[in-house]
């Protein structure tokens, strides 16, 4: 395909075109009283949202120079937005701003590189500034005020609270649509994943149609097992404890279903089976993730262990297991406390080293699994284009209300980057375009407060100027329009959120800043219209 190569102030210029048309958009729907959006869909109704990542996703330009500049932020907003769960529009007002005047003194002849030295320490002084600012979260009071402002909703972040609340910093929180107008919440206390029972004969509370096994021996097997020869020197040494089974495979069938089964329903002896839940390698982790939260061990012959050779000290142990149609809840695995923080840990390790956006959410779901629990909040709305942006804020919400729990809060509006700065920034020592380079990252820090300002309807130069002379945590209420004590308020950001917007947002400025030379496709020509098959004379003779 044929190229179009644009170079130096040319370039530059061409992405910043890109860049604003894509920041005007998305930068309206900034803070309380910030505006809606309209995204128009090939198929079906319009979606309304005030979620700044959504916009800029459904943005694709035709000029190939300005796409590259408005691709070039998108990424700034899915990058905030998959570390911190929110603070996409504010990293995409700083990048506009940091990279308005990074143009601007490039142009008047400063050295980029230079420029990109002093923005970079600028930022690294700043987030040094944000942690000393920042306080712990404390209460559940403090994640409802944080995720109430994300979600745009006071009872959303109550509900978020209450689910954090039960199932700790670590547990899961998910969201699901549902049918009705309430939005609720409901939790589940142990480790829970979607496979059910084998067989209906396994149920033991016909009410419930469940199966429930209190204090059972957990048999973790991954292969299928289909031999009842195999199972039967396990059964017997846990029949002679008294106690029931529960059994966790690749799959059971054929004769050891069967023998299952049948000792069932005489009332021999207790027992579950379900299938193991995921598929390959994934599968052979939850096994072991399972073997961990209850003291067992994986009947493998990667590890020489058979079911034949299997002892009870092979076999793990929980205070309760519950089984349904659909689901199983394991409660209370006597694993040791040692050896699930180790497995915690571990999990996180691969959390942060993951490329992928899926292995990541799965990796999530099994530390969450392993540490705490499951809430739910079910979301609904009387229309289903509120239904998918309500749930889309509520999902935000959560991250939002995590990234709080990890690295504390502070005051919110965009208050906490000017006040940051102002005592930051001082104490660097630089000279020529570094210093420049400074001053640009002083000036654009005052562009989101600014934007939340205009987006009230008042004068954003005016409220910053105001603000930088108050003292720290004091700034604008935009919701109201008075000045005060934003912390005291619930007016918080989580750190996490801040910094991230902050950094995602310089790195991209410093990559149009020195930036010499664009490649592009050119855009091919429309094809001309075929000719009609008759030769243009309408089917006429």
């Amino acid at each position: 395909m044929t190229k179009l190569i644009h170079f130096d102030e040319e370039a530059r210029r061409g992405m910043e075109r890109g860049l604003n048309l894509l920041a005007d958009t998305v930068k309206v729907t900034l803070g309380p009283k910030g505006r809606n959006v309209v995204l128009d869909k090939k198929w079906g109704a319009p979606i309304i949202t005030k979620d700044g990542v959504s916009v800029a996703k459904e943005i694709d330009l035709e000029d190939p120079f300005e796409r590259i500049g408005a691709e070039l932020v998108k990424e700034v907003a899915k990058k905030t937005d998959d570390v911190a769960g929110d603070g996409t529009t504010t990293a995409t007002v700083l990048a506009q701003a940091l990279v308005r005047e990074g143009l601007r003194n490039v142009a008047a002849g400063s050295n980029p590189i230079a420029l990109k030295r002093g923005i970079d320490a600028a930022v690294e002084a700043i987030v040094a500034q944000l942690h000393k600012d920042s306080k712990p979260v404390e209460t559940t009071e403090q994640i409802a005020a944080t995720a109430s402002i994300s979600a745009n909703d006071p009872e959303i972040g109550k509900l978020i609270a209450q689910a954090f609340e039960k199932v700790g910093s670590e547990g899961v929180v998910t969201v699901e649509e549902t049918n009705s107008f309430d939005t609720t919440l409901e939790t589940t206390e142990g480790m829970r994943f979607e496979r059910g029972f084998l067989s209906a004969y396994f149920v033991n509370d016909a009410e419930r149609q469940e199966a429930v096994l209190e204090d059972p021996y957990v048999l973790l097997v991954d292969t299928k097992v289909t031999n009842a020869k195999e199972l039967l020197p396990v059964l017997e040494k846990v029949m002679q404890t008294g106690k029931p089974l529960f059994i966790i495979a690749e799959d059971v069938e054929g004769e050891a279903l069967a023998t299952l089964v049948v000792n069932n329903i005489r009332g021999t002896f207790k027992s579950v089976a379900i299938k193991a839940p995921g598929f390959g390698d994934r599968r052979k982790a939850i096994l072991k993730d399972v073997a961990i939260l209850t003291a067992g061990e994986v009947v493998s012959e990667t590890v020489g262990l058979s079911l034949e050779n299997a002892t009870l000290e092979d076999l793990g142990r929980a205070r309760k297991v519950i089984v349904s149609k659909d689901e199983t809840t394991i409660v209370d695995g006597l694993g040791a406390k040692e050896d699930i923080q180790a497995r915690i840990r571990q999990l996180r390790k691969e959390i942060e080293t993951t490329d992928s956006d899926y292995d990541r959410e799965k990796l999530q779901e099994r530390l969450a699994k392993l540490s705490g629990g499951v809430a739910v909040i079910k979301s609904g709305a009387a229309t289903e284009v509120e239904l998918k942006e309500r749930k889309h804020r509520i999902e935000d919400a959560i991250r939002n209300a995590r990234a709080a729990s990890e690295e504390g809060l502070v005051a919110g509006g965009g208050v906490a980057l000017i006040q940051a700065a102002s005592s930051a920034l001082d104490s660097l020592n630089f000279s020529g375009d570094e210093a420049t380079g400074v001053n640009i990252v002083r000036e654009a820090i005052s562009a989101p407060l600014k934007q939340i300002a205009e987006n009230a309807g008042l004068e954003g130069g005016v409220v910053a100027d105001r603000v930088a002379q108050m003292e720290p945590g004091f700034g604008l209420n935009a919701a109201t329009g008075e000045y005060g004590d934003l912390m005291t308020q619930g007016i918080s950001d989580p750190v996490k959120v801040t910094r991230s917007a902050l950094q995602n947002a310089a790195s991209i400025a410093g990559m149009f800043l020195t930036t010499e030379a664009v490649v592009a496709d050119k855009p091919e020509p429309p094809a001309p219209a075929a000719a009609p098959a008759d030769g243009g004379m309408g089917g006429m003779y």
